[in-house]
């Protein structure tokens, strides 16, 4: 299966490494956590035993889909902080397989780069509204889970683990976060939710859209 694109048993490897179901339980609980998380907190999520845990966690980083360091899980600097454990995060890497193989990464960033050199940011804006608009989804989590945004709770504000967009956002930061936040804002007219407002608030590491009560609602 090695074909012409050598990265492509390497992806579909990343693949197969989470057809186990501990394992995919495992890298879904510490990629929905906004923290590092030990071989014991792993562990218990997963309701599995330890040693299991980190036999599977230590394959997902070989696996390239986590990454891993040590800290002292005490919080305690010093004499008395007990010794560094091993911790886990989800990896920032990005792995997509495509079968045949397609390549939307460079469409897009000539479309963003058009944009720019057109001048025809609120054209894009206005058309990644409409994208929004045309949504079909049960609420604004269930809308935002299904493009990938990974929801959460941060008090009263919806923040979003996950950029769907973040190889171009990288790219392409201030066109990208102008028309997400189009686009999100669409999403809420679709659903007919006028008590809710998303607001760009970027955060290190989280997409760069945030969603928060309007004031006196």
């Amino acid at each position: 299966m090695s074909g012409d694109d050598p990265g492509l048993p390497d992806a579909l490897g990343v693949l197969g490494a989470l057809r186990d179901p501990v394992r995919r339980a495992l890298y879904d609980y510490v990629s929905a956590q906004g923290h590092e998380v030990g071989r014991d907190e792993a562990a218990r999520a997963a309701e599995v035993g330890r040693t299991l845990a980190a036999f599977h966690l230590d394959k997902l980083v070989e696996a390239g889909l986590l990454e891993s360091g040590f800290r002292r899980l005490s919080g305690r600097a010093g004499p008395g902080g007990g010794r560094p454990a091993k911790v886990y995060r989800r990896s920032p890497v990005e792995h997509q397989v495509s079968l045949p193989p397609r390549d939307y990464r460079t469409l897009a960033l000539v479309l963003a780069e058009a944009v720019d050199a057109l001048g025809g940011e609120e054209a894009a804006e206005a058309a990644a509204r409409r994208v929004g608009e045309r949504a079909k989804a049960s609420g604004l989590r269930a809308a935002l889970t299904e493009r990938g945004y990974e929801p959460y709770h941060d008090g009263e504000v919806i923040r979003l683990r996950n950029c769907p967009f973040h190889v171009i956002a990288e790219e392409r930061p201030v066109l990208v976060c102008s028309l997400n936040l189009a686009l999100c804002e669409g999403l809420l007219s679709a659903l007919g939710d006028d008590h809710v407002t998303a607001r760009l608030d970027p955060r290190e590491g989280e997409c760069c859209v945030t969603f928060s009560k309007n004031n006196g609602d």
